[in-house]
């Protein structure tokens, strides 16, 4: 009948065991970082802002480049009732007319802000009403100059500098946020290590002390000990296996944790590849400054906000200076008028004829706007855009002391780590071969239960500080790469 039971139970839930199959996910740090940057939606988000970023500046860089253009209209048909009033009175007729043109314009853009152009068109109306065409030929070659872009505000470089500083910029954010998610899944994985470490160390400390227990309890038995002290081991026993049902739960929850950072579902399986290796690594405290000097994107931010602030200023000045134009143009032109029947290609070579010999024109002018009284508003704006460069500055002096503070604070943990790491890995030695004997003396009756938790004790702290010091070591490399943005461990830069 039992056999039965189970039978019929096994094949009942058969379906469920199948159906609850999931992942099995083997994870190191590396591969967990690359799944934690896959799932970020900060990083997605920051992503396309560098894409946009980029566009912005291939925009801008595409701006100095020559631009050709065709406006063109095909065709622009009218009719109207005009008016006409002279000594006879009022006469109405009408007016019916078909225009179309085409005009091509190439345009170099200087860097002066100002450009050269060629401009080339043809222009026709066929007046129905007057039974008249007129075709027009221009080609014209021009030349515009801003005075103020010469000596004060230049619009187009000034687009060009916003556009690559804010490049920079994000691609900086980006860089900053996937540091500081590196720092974060680092944290978990570590986290998860030292829990399934802990739990390690809590069943070496529960198979030591089952030894130890089965040791006191043969020694009672055999009148060797007192009762007192068997109950202890029992006592110990119990606690140790308490331990150990509390680091299982704690591992349970760290994983869980775990998964959640990496946007897993809590219902698969992970096998953590990891181990206690490392590279003991001394880092220069003036190259640690340095690179988070030269890299850091809150510093680069000010910066930005410090040109951007310069450039207004030079802005607001050109709105008080002496400003306008220089323009210059030389063109050529030939015009038909025809009857409305002669053919568009007629039309077209006696325009060219016309524009071989009639005389080119050319003009150059200079317009000047000269501010005369403005009551000092010109005056204040600028006074008021020189204060915000002054908070500038007073911002990256602060930032600047802040970056060298966290550094040097950082690096010098980073050593403290790493000499406390290589101190504790000698006490884990020690300690254990001090448990060692301790065993063999309290099986040979030489110390009692209590000297022998307190070795036991002592090695368990032991494994546990150098787990601690070890995750310490690791941390405080990581938190040094997201402030300098240098990975030290490889001796290489971090980019985006």
């Amino acid at each position: 009948m039992k056999y039965t039971t189970v039978l019929l139970m096994s094949i009942l839930l058969a379906p469920i065991t199948i159906t609850a199959q999931n992942k099995v996910h083997t994870l190191d740090l590396e591969l967990s970082i690359n799944i934690a940057k896959e799932q970020s939606y900060s990083i997605r988000m920051l992503s396309e802002s560098l894409k946009g970023a980029e566009y912005n500046l291939k925009a801008a860089t595409s701006s100095f480049k020559t631009h050709i253009t065709m406006d063109m209209e095909l065709p622009n048909y009218s009719e109207r009732i005009t008016s006409f009033q002279d000594s006879e009175g009022l006469t109405y007729f009408s007016d019916k007319q078909l225009s179309y043109s085409g005009n091509l314009k190439i345009n170099q853009p200087l860097p002066t802000d100002g450009n050269i152009f060629i401009q080339s068109g043809l222009y026709n109306i066929d007046d129905y009403d007057q039974d008249e065409k007129q075709l027009r030929l221009s080609t014209r070659f021009g030349f515009t100059q801003p005075i103020q872009s010469l000596y004060m505000y230049n619009e187009i470089k000034s687009e060009y500098e916003k556009a690559k500083t804010n490049y920079d910029l994000t691609g900086k954010r980006l860089k900053r946020n996937e540091l500081d998610i590196i720092f974060q899944v680092s944290r978990t994985f570590y986290d998860l290590h030292a829990s399934k470490e802990r739990m390690k160390i809590a069943k070496k400390s529960l198979d030591r002390q089952k030894e130890a227990f089965q040791i006191a309890e043969n020694k009672f038995k055999a009148g060797l000990i007192r009762e007192v002290e068997a109950l202890q081991m029992e006592v110990d026993l119990g606690e140790a296996r308490n331990t150990y049902d509390l680091s299982i739960v704690n591992y349970q929850s760290q994983l869980n944790l775990f998964k959640q950072t990496l946007g897993l579902p809590l219902q698969d399986s992970i096998v953590l590849v990891s181990d206690f290796k490392y590279n003991p690594i001394q880092v220069d405290v003036k190259q640690a400054v340095k690179l988070g000097l030269d890299n850091r994107m809150e510093l680069k931010e000010k910066q930005l906000e410090l040109k951007l602030a310069e450039l207004d200023i030079k802005r607001v000045k050109s709105h008080g200076a002496l400003s306008g134009n220089i323009n210059a143009y030389y063109d050529f032109i030939g015009i038909d008028r025809n009857d409305i029947d002669i053919s568009l290609n007629k039309a077209i070579k006696n325009s060219w004829s016309d524009l071989k010999d009639r005389p080119g024109n050319f003009g150059i002018s200079l317009q000047l706007r000269i501010p005369i009284l403005d009551w000092g508003e010109n005056k204040a704006r600028v006074k008021a855009a020189q204060t915000r460069i002054n908070q500038n500055l007073i911002e990256i002096e602060e930032e600047t002391s802040d970056i060298e503070r966290e550094i040097i604070s950082t690096v010098n943990k980073l050593h403290s780590s790493l000499r406390r790491l290589q101190l504790l890995e000698q006490n884990v030695k020690v300690a254990e071969k001090s448990f060692a004997i301790s065993q063999s003396r309290f099986a040979n009756g030489d110390i009692d239960t209590q000297a022998l938790a307190l070795d036991r004790a002592r090695l368990d702290n032991s494994h546990i500080s150098h787990l601690e010091a070890y995750i310490s070591y690791k941390m405080n490399l990581a938190d040094l790469m997201r402030k300098t943005f240098f990975d030290f461990e490889k001796g290489m830069a971090v980019h985006y």
